[in-house]
């Protein structure tokens, strides 16, 4: 099994990078199965928007609501967060590679992509995770011994996707 995470400092640094990356594997031709994130900020309200692309080629749905200017709690849209999940799981078969933006909240309770990273485990497909703080310990209690910290450099994030042995990467 290959599972690597990143953490990345910095509001939207994680989900940058693993679009960055996402985009240098398609690129060289991998398949791609999973979300990355953009977050757009807005003048009149204290949240961002969040958007996941479905990976390879779309569609683009919007997770947050907006719920107001003096919205201060989760602004997460549960359904449209596990339609992104129902995305994913639709075109995993036959990736080269699983990105998912992160493991948050929905995912320490044991939902949103918990399920398509199993399957994508099973299958022997790599997954690559983007993690917060917040979220590392939940992470790592899902992980166990199998998930490598991957540093905040795009060739070993590219090369370690690319590889087909763990053993290639450490």
């Amino acid at each position: 099994m290959r599972l690597a995470h990143v953490s990345i400092e910095g509001r939207g640094e994680t989900d940058r990078f693993l679009a960055m990356v996402a985009d240098a594997l398609q690129a060289e031709g991998l398949r791609l199965s999973g979300v990355v994130q953009t977050n757009t900020a807005r003048a009149d309200r204290p949240k961002c928007e969040m958007d996941l692309r479905v990976l390879p080629d779309g569609p683009t749905l919007r997770i947050s609501e907006d719920r107001g200017a003096l919205a201060r709690g989760c602004i997460l849209d549960h359904a449209a967060l596990e339609q992104s999940v129902a995305e994913v799981s639709r075109r995993l078969h036959g990736a080269d590679v699983l990105i998912v933006n992160k493991f948050g909240k929905r995912e320490a309770e044991g939902h949103g992509m918990v399920p398509v990273i199993a399957e994508a485990l099973e299958a022997g497909i790599p997954v690559l995770v983007g993690v917060n703080k917040l979220n590392l310990e939940p992470f790592l209690a899902f992980a166990g011994e199998m998930s490598l910290a991957l540093p905040a450099d795009m060739r070993q994030a590219v090369d370690w996707c690319r590889a087909r042995e763990v053993a290639d990467v450490r």
